[in-house]
């Protein structure tokens, strides 16, 4: 199944490969690169890097969310990452997307030159979130966390997990279509690793078609710790790991992967395609 997302008087036909995102932490304490590219020249010039390598999209974050992070200020987020948006909106024609669950923050990042606003709270941690994404032409990621980053790994319990987090996106989605937000704007990110134990997360990411009924689906699998149960490898270890979901994700019709390695995941991915083809030809 075909899924259609727009935004920025662009609209991508999704669900046949993978659109890929790369990430870009302007933060000093992120789970995996925490501090690599604090400084806006690095961070560009990472980011122009990840755009050579195949990034479809750019993910610029000034606030971590990994277990346990602390809140930033507004005033901090935003001088890690407008001065990045604004930089590489005039090098690069990819879109760039703001990883931020501030209203502040999301709007002056969208008249900076990102499009996207990638909110790990669904639009729900900022009551003035809604009406910056309604008021603009942007792309819309809403996604699934179980509490905070403080507290969402303090034993999460579902009933059903797929269900319960399906039903929870598409109550969101309902809720922001009402405020004004056009549906094909907005896609859904189930949230791994986001208040689920690795047992959620590999649940969730066999279950990509039921996910994605409504609209299409961003897995952020990228390098997390889940992945330790899987291989038992740290973080620093965990790259041929995170190529193996993404071609499981692949063969299941995920929409978009969140990763840190674009290269690798773009080239794994090109591999299975083609030898797809060539076997079910």
């Amino acid at each position: 199944m075909l899924h259609e997302w727009a935004f920025a008087n662009q609209t991508w036909q999704l669900g046949k490969t993978p659109k890929l995102m790369g990430i870009v932490n302007v933060t000093p304490d992120s789970f995996s690169d925490g501090g690599s590219w604090l400084a806006k020249d690095a961070a560009v010039e990472h980011a122009l890097e990840l755009v050579k390598q195949g990034a479809d999209i750019l993910d610029i974050g000034g606030e971590s969310t990994r277990p346990g992070a602390e809140p930033v200020p507004v005033e901090e987020e935003l001088r890690r990452v407008i001065p990045v948006i604004e930089a590489l909106s005039r090098q690069t024609s990819v879109p760039i997307s703001i990883d931020t669950m501030k209203a502040q923050v999301a709007k002056e990042s969208l008249e900076a030159g990102a499009v996207i606003v990638n909110d790990v709270t669904a639009c729900t941690f900022d009551a003035d979130m809604p009406a910056v994404v309604a008021n603009s032409d942007c792309g819309v990621i809403i996604m699934h966390m179980l509490g905070t980053p403080q507290t969402m790994q303090n034993e999460p319990t579902y009933d059903d997990c797929v269900r319960e987090i399906q039903e929870y996106l598409d109550t969101r989605m309902d809720a922001l279509i009402e405020m004004g937000v056009a549906p094909e704007r907005i896609m859904y990110d189930p949230g791994i690793g986001f208040g689920k134990t690795a047992d959620h997360n590999l649940e969730l990411l066999s279950s990509i078609s039921k996910l994605r009924q409504r609209r299409p689906v961003l897995i952020g699998h990228s390098r997390k710790r889940f992945l330790a149960k899987v291989i038992g490898r740290p973080v620093e270890e965990r790259l041929a790991g995170t190529i193996g979901v993404s071609i499981a994700l692949a063969e299941q019709g995920a929409d978009v992967l969140r990763v840190h390695d674009i290269a690798a995941v773009a080239d794994a991915i090109t591999a299975f395609q083609s030898l797809r083809e060539a076997y079910t030809s």
